[in-house]
C-alpha cells in the first residue's frame, strides 16, 4: 500500500509531542501509514452513515463532528486526506470540504495521541530518538 500522506506534516506532529527527543524518518513513515489506514476505515463508516441518510456525499456529521475547525488550524494537508478518504469507498461517493477538514482534524488528534505515547515509550527505553518501533509498540499495546 502506498502512503498518500506526506511524511513532513506527520513528522511535525510527532515533534510537537516529542519535547527534546529526535524523530526518525521511519517513525514518521510508520505513523503516516497508520493514519492512512485509520482514515480509510473512518471514511468507510462515514459512507455507511451517508447511505443511511440517502446521500452520496460524505459530510462532517458522518464522521461524528458537529463543529468543524478552521482549515488553517490543521497541520495535515487536505488534498491527501481527500485521497485517503476515497481509498476504500465506492467511486459514487463525494467527500465535502467540511468532511475533509473534519477527517483531518480527527486524524491529527489520533496522530497526537500516538506521538505522545511514542515519546513516552522512547523515554522509557532511555533513547533520544522516537523510532518506528515506538509507534509499533503503541499499537501492539493499545489496539
Amino acid at each position: 500500500m502506498s502512503v498518500e500522506l506526506p511524511f513532513a506534516p506527520v513528522d511535525t506532529i510527532i515533534r510537537r509531542n516529542a519535547g527534546n527527543l529526535r524523530v526518525s524518518a521511519d517513525a514518521a513513515e510508520e505513523l503516516a501509514r497508520r493514519i492512512q489506514a485509520h482514515g480509510a476505515d473512518l471514511a468507510k463508516d462515514a459512507a455507511v452513515c451517508a447511505s443511511d441518510d440517502g446521500r452520496k456525499t460524505l459530510m462532517a456529521q458522518d464522521f461524528g463532528v458537529e463543529q468543524v475547525v478552521e482549515r488553517a488550524d490543521l497541520e495535515l494537508p487536505i488534498a491527501p486526506i481527500d485521497r485517503i478518504a476515497r481509498l476504500d469507498i465506492d467511486d459514487r461517493y463525494r467527500v465535502s470540504m467540511s468532511a475533509r477538514i473534519a477527517l483531518a482534524d480527527i486524524l491529527e488528534d489520533y496522530a497526537d495521541n500516538v506521538a505522545s505515547a511514542a515519546a513516552k515509550l522512547a523515554h522509557h527505553a532511555d533513547r533520544r530518538t522516537i523510532q518506528a518501533e515506538d509507534i509499533e509498540t503503541y499499537f501492539s499495546l493499545f489496539e
